[in-house]
């Protein structure tokens, strides 16, 4: 029960950080809305070509993001963390099946808020409607980021990016998640982190 008010709250308070317009009555609304979802690791909390009913924002704990290819290979896409949303937001928004699978990697809690839930809080509350503007602002920006990465650096610079900005990420995940989510060869990660440790 605890770990469940700890989560709500945790959420809640991630709203009021990030859109401090939300008032009480838009607080109010969105708790009646939230359920949680308890993951072990390797629980699948999304999967590929299922309609994502809810949103959800991790509490405590990590979930991958990935999808197979032809060849059979996990491609890793996304990392969520604490704090951040696990959802493939275009496919959410539109209704339409998600691309990728979203696995637990360590035991999750994570808070669920539901499409329906959502989309009459935008009707109901101007607030949450800025909210939601928020959130798919800041999924656009990383998504871009992700892309320009590919397109403009190699893959010692994504590496080094990676590490910068997850630092307490980086000790969290495979070598083998990693080099996928990079888009290099584990060997070549290998390579790469050895370079870096002599230099």
């Amino acid at each position: 029960m605890n770990t469940m008010k700890e989560a709500v709250s945790s959420f809640l308070n991630s709203v009021k950080t990030r859109c401090p317009k939300v008032a009480a009555p838009d607080l109010e609304y969105l708790e009646t809305g939230l359920t949680i979802t308890e993951l072990k690791p390797k629980d699948f909390y999304i999967r590929s070509n299922t309609v994502q009913k809810e949103i959800g924002f991790v509490f405590s704990g990590l979930l991958r993001a990935f999808y197979v290819d032809n060849n059979g290979h996990e491609i890793s896409v996304n990392f969520i963390r604490e704090g951040k949303y696990a959802t493939h937001y275009s496919a959410f928004i539109s209704r339409t099946p998600c691309k990728y699978h979203f696995q637990s990697t360590e035991p999750a809690v994570v808070v669920n808020l539901s499409y329906h839930h959502i989309q009459q809080g935008y009707d109901r509350l101007p607030n949450l409607e800025r909210y939601g503007r928020l959130i798919a602002e800041e999924v656009l920006m990383s998504q871009q980021k992700r892309i320009e990465s590919f397109l403009f650096d190699n893959a010692e610079t994504r590496y080094l990016d990676f590490v910068r900005e997850n630092p307490d990420l980086f000790n969290r995940i495979s070598l083998s998640h990693l080099s996928s989510y990079l888009g290099i060869e584990r060997q070549s990660l290998t390579r790469i982190r050895k370079k870096l440790t002599r230099s």
